[in-house]
Protein backbone atom coordinates (compact mmCIF):
# COMPACT_ATOMS: atom_id res chain seq x y z
CA UNK A 1 0.00 0.00 0.00
CA UNK A 2 1.18 3.55 -0.78
CA UNK A 3 0.55 7.17 0.17
CA UNK A 4 0.68 10.16 -2.14
CA UNK A 5 1.38 13.10 0.17
CA UNK A 6 0.96 16.76 -0.81
CA UNK A 7 2.30 19.28 1.71
CA UNK A 8 1.12 22.85 1.12
CA UNK A 9 1.84 26.15 2.85
CA UNK A 10 -0.99 28.58 2.15
CA UNK A 11 -0.87 32.37 2.57
CA UNK A 12 -3.16 33.85 5.20
CA UNK A 13 -4.95 36.02 2.60
CA UNK A 14 -6.51 32.97 0.89
CA UNK A 15 -6.44 30.49 3.74
CA UNK A 16 -10.17 30.05 4.48
CA UNK A 17 -11.24 30.13 0.81
CA UNK A 18 -8.53 27.61 -0.11
CA UNK A 19 -9.41 25.25 2.75
CA UNK A 20 -13.12 25.28 1.86
CA UNK A 21 -12.30 24.67 -1.81
CA UNK A 22 -9.99 21.77 -0.95
CA UNK A 23 -12.61 20.05 1.21
CA UNK A 24 -15.62 20.68 -1.03
CA UNK A 25 -14.12 20.57 -4.54
CA UNK A 26 -10.50 19.54 -5.04
CA UNK A 27 -10.13 16.48 -2.80
CA UNK A 28 -13.46 15.00 -4.01
CA UNK A 29 -12.30 15.53 -7.63
CA UNK A 30 -9.04 13.71 -6.92
CA UNK A 31 -10.95 10.81 -5.36
CA UNK A 32 -13.39 10.74 -8.29
CA UNK A 33 -10.49 9.76 -10.57
CA UNK A 34 -10.78 6.27 -9.06
CA UNK A 35 -7.02 6.12 -8.49
CA UNK A 36 -7.14 6.47 -4.70
CA UNK A 37 -8.94 4.62 -1.90
CA UNK A 38 -9.26 7.46 0.62
CA UNK A 39 -7.83 10.79 1.65
CA UNK A 40 -6.73 12.49 4.85
CA UNK A 41 -6.61 16.28 5.15
CA UNK A 42 -4.53 17.48 8.10
CA UNK A 43 -3.08 20.70 9.41
CA UNK A 44 0.62 20.46 10.16
CA UNK A 45 1.22 21.47 13.76
CA UNK A 46 4.23 23.77 13.55
CA UNK A 47 4.74 27.43 14.23
CA UNK A 48 5.09 29.14 10.85
CA UNK A 49 6.55 32.56 10.13
CA UNK A 50 3.71 33.05 7.68
CA UNK A 51 0.79 31.07 6.34
CA UNK A 52 -0.58 27.71 7.42
CA UNK A 53 0.74 24.31 6.35
CA UNK A 54 -1.40 21.28 5.49
CA UNK A 55 -0.83 17.71 4.44
CA UNK A 56 -3.23 15.92 2.11
CA UNK A 57 -2.62 12.19 1.94
CA UNK A 58 -4.16 9.90 -0.65
CA UNK A 59 -3.97 6.15 -0.08
CA UNK A 60 -3.59 3.78 -3.05
CA UNK A 61 -2.98 0.05 -3.52
CA UNK A 62 -0.94 -0.24 -6.66
CA UNK A 63 1.82 1.80 -8.31
CA UNK A 64 -0.14 1.56 -11.54
CA UNK A 65 -3.02 3.51 -9.93
CA UNK A 66 -0.66 6.40 -9.20
CA UNK A 67 0.84 6.20 -12.68
CA UNK A 68 -2.65 6.54 -14.19
CA UNK A 69 -3.36 9.52 -11.93
CA UNK A 70 -0.14 11.26 -12.96
CA UNK A 71 -0.65 10.57 -16.68
CA UNK A 72 -4.37 11.33 -16.99
CA UNK A 73 -5.47 13.65 -14.18
CA UNK A 74 -2.72 15.37 -12.19
CA UNK A 75 -1.89 18.20 -14.58
CA UNK A 76 -5.49 19.32 -15.03
CA UNK A 77 -6.20 19.20 -11.29
CA UNK A 78 -3.00 21.09 -10.45
CA UNK A 79 -3.84 23.71 -13.09
CA UNK A 80 -7.25 24.32 -11.48
CA UNK A 81 -5.52 25.01 -8.18
CA UNK A 82 -3.00 27.28 -9.84
CA UNK A 83 -5.72 29.20 -11.70
CA UNK A 84 -7.53 29.96 -8.44
CA UNK A 85 -4.67 30.40 -5.98
CA UNK A 86 -1.47 30.75 -8.00
CA UNK A 87 1.40 32.53 -6.28
CA UNK A 88 -0.26 32.27 -2.86
CA UNK A 89 0.85 28.77 -1.88
CA UNK A 90 3.87 26.50 -2.05
CA UNK A 91 3.43 22.75 -2.50
CA UNK A 92 5.67 19.73 -2.57
CA UNK A 93 4.71 16.16 -3.28
CA UNK A 94 6.09 12.83 -2.09
CA UNK A 95 5.06 9.22 -2.48
CA UNK A 96 5.46 6.84 0.45
CA UNK A 97 5.64 3.06 0.52
CA UNK A 98 3.92 1.78 3.67
CA UNK A 99 6.19 -0.83 5.27
CA UNK A 100 4.06 -1.85 8.24
CA UNK A 101 0.82 -0.86 9.93
CA UNK A 102 0.11 -1.56 13.57
CA UNK A 103 -3.00 -0.89 15.57
CA UNK A 104 -4.20 -1.83 19.04
CA UNK A 105 -5.91 -4.95 17.70
CA UNK A 106 -2.70 -6.25 16.11
CA UNK A 107 -0.51 -5.78 19.18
Amino acid sequence: MFIYNVTINVEDSIHEKWKKWMIEIHIPEVLETGCFLESRFSQVIVKEESGTTYSIQYLYNDKEDFKVYEQLYAEELRNKTEDLFGGKYVAFRTTLDIIDIKNKKSL
